[in-house]
């Protein structure tokens, strides 16, 4: 039997002139136009690999990195495109993948067995495309599509003697296109000059949202009908997505990205100073936030304000180590713990994870707190310092007379440049100063009480506590998150976001007391969420591949050859 190579799949679909990058891949239906292509996130792309073949299936490589725009990594999804290393990777996974669904352990679950298995069977895939391929493109397959797919089925079949092999080829080539890679969203004429998205843009954007995965049958069910179109279809699936425990999956999506938590991946600490932190407690600080977050928004159906106020946490014994409380051996790996009145404690501002990732390795760092804090409850950034200021005085911890942290803050401030930025960030930071690099309950420094308090707009308050509640107060703050969770939904930028376009679904947010629910309905359900830009006129298609495609091309070769 002929072994084929990944990269001589990749080859063949470059040579037929399928690449990544060119949007002449991204075809659109009769009477649409495709407006947005978002890359799929590692986190969708995996829980949709799970969800369309099987958990047990393994995804294996490298994800390009996306990156942070208006304090969403979801914005850059749909800015980015695929390099030519990605696109190896991308090719690679799709290979593994195939593999292991043509392979012998997983063929009892493929909707169809070939008369012969060493040699082609196209009315067999034809039954395995239909099985998979709208679920890996949200949305039926062309009748092109299905005879490509067939073809080169056929051909491998063919050439290796092999059914398998062609069918691993077949599906590789579904799993690589960009209808999968990307999120194509399709804008269709709604009536007067006005546009909207298709239906099936429309299940997979709510899908996307709610679930972080791909649309599952009876949604595309739902937009094939076209349910999705009217009020009472849509209400139907929105209320489904939002019953189901999935749920709990798609709101760790945004949350993971509105708190940045994609940050444990570079924290380190220093272990001289610091020995109780390790790996496992970067990963259980991540999750007792997520914990917290889900069940006091989701299972709760809490006010979302709390979640800056109570001292009400899920810990496991890693983080009870750290915030150094009695961890009992029995009730399993995680357990709910609610923090004495006296400990400082207060909300997500005081737990391990928002401490420890905006510090230093060594020490606390009141401003890299101030500064991300700022940002991610109140959607105000800090503008970047100047390329040539000078932090000397703020790092010189042996100053002789400058012994403590706020007194170096205080020095560096008095510099014009830097004054305007650290007295908009400081302040927060300073106010947990009663907190150590990774999130510890210290009081003193340099044997002296630690002051802890901080002004904000005339308004003085002291401690995590006192923060905390300063956010609960803060209007800004709700605003904040449901601005970024509108922005998440739409992958814009959040700073680009119009409050206009969800003033009703706000005010139901504010009526109901700050239920998160009620902001994700009012959201989805808002007759803007699904409109859509005016189509760009078309250019002509260059007859010479981009830039993109060549290099492309020569890296499979180079995979092809190897």
């Amino acid at each position: 039997m002929r072994k084929l190579s990944v990269g001589a799949i990749a080859v063949s679909l470059l040579a037929s002139g399928a690449w990544i990058g060119d949007l002449a891949w991204a075809a659109a239906p009769v009477g649409g136009q495709v407006v947005s292509l978002r890359r799929l996130t590692q986190n969708e792309y995996r829980n949709s690999i799970a969800d369309i073949f099987g958990p047990e299936i393994v995804v294996q490589g490298t994800f390009e990195p996306p990156q942070r725009i208006g304090g969403l990594q979801a914005t850059s999804t749909a800015m980015l495109s695929i390099t030519p290393g990605g696109f190896e990777s991308f090719t690679k996974m799709a290979d593994s993948i195939a593999e292991q669904v043509a392979g012998q352990k997983y063929r009892a679950k493929l909707p169809c067995a070939p008369e012969s298995a060493k040699e082609p069977d196209d009315a067999c895939m034809m039954q395995v495309l239909n099985h998979y391929g709208p679920s890996l493109y949200r949305r039926p397959l062309t009748q092109d599509e299905l005879n490509n797919g067939i073809k080169l089925s056929h051909d491998l079949a063919q050439k290796s003697g092999d059914f398998y092999t062609g069918l691993r080829y077949g599906l590789a080539s579904l799993i690589q296109s960009p209808d999968f890679l990307f999120r194509k969203e399709i804008a269709i004429p709604a009536g007067d000059n006005k546009y909207a998205l298709d239906a099936y843009s429309r299940a997979t954007r709510l899908s996307y949202l709610m679930w972080d995965t791909a649309p599952d049958a009876e949604l595309l069910a739902a937009a094939a009908h076209g349910d999705l179109s009217n009020a009472a279809g849509l209400e139907k699936q929105v209320d489904r997505l939002m019953s189901s425990p999935r749920l709990d999956v798609g709101m760790r999506g945004f949350f993971t990205d509105m708190l940045e938590l994609d940050n444990f991946d570079t924290v380190s600490k220093d272990g001289v100073l610091y020995p109780k932190w390790a790996s496992v407690i970067g990963a259980s600080a991540r999750e007792e936030t997520l914990r917290t977050v889900i069940d006091t928004t989701l299972h709760q159906n809490g006010d979302i304000r709390d979640l800056m106020t109570s001292r009400k946490t899920i810990l496991n014994r890693n983080l009870a180590a750290v915030y150094q409380v009695p961890f009992p051996f029995e009730g399993g790996d995680w357990m709910p713990y609610e923090f004495s009145a006296d400990s400082g404690r207060s909300g997500l501002v005081t737990q391990v994870s928002m401490l420890s990732m905006f510090s230093h390795p060594g020490r606390s760092s009141p401003t890299e707190r101030g500064v991300a804090l700022m940002d991610i409850f109140l959607c105000s950034p800090t503008p970047p310092p100047p390329a040539d200021v000078d932090f000397s005085l703020i790092n010189d911890v042996n100053n002789a007379t400058l012994r403590t942290t706020r007194q170096r803050l205080m020095a560096h401030a008095s510099n014009k440049t830097c004054a305007s930025c650290h007295t908009h960030s400081d302040p927060i930071g300073l106010t947990l100063e009663g907190f150590d690099t990774i999130g510890g309950r210290r009081t003193v420094e340099d044997g002296k009480p630690i002051d802890v308090s901080g002004t904000i707009q005339g308004k003085t308050f002291m401690d995590g506590q006192g923060l905390g509640q300063y956010l609960h107060d803060n209007p800004r703050y709700p605003q904040c998150v449901a601005r970024k969770l509108d922005a998440y939904a739409l992958g814009m930028n959040s700073e680009q976001i119009d409050a206009s376009s969800f003033k009703a679904a706000y005010q139901a947010f504010i009526d109901s007391g700050y239920r998160m629910r009620t902001l994700l309905k009012g959201l989805v359900e808002a007759p803007d969420f699904f409109s859509a830009p005016a189509p760009k006129p078309e250019t002509p298609k260059s007859k010479t591949p981009t830039t993109t495609a060549e290099a492309a091309t020569k890296q499979a070769t180079k995979v092809a050859a190897q």
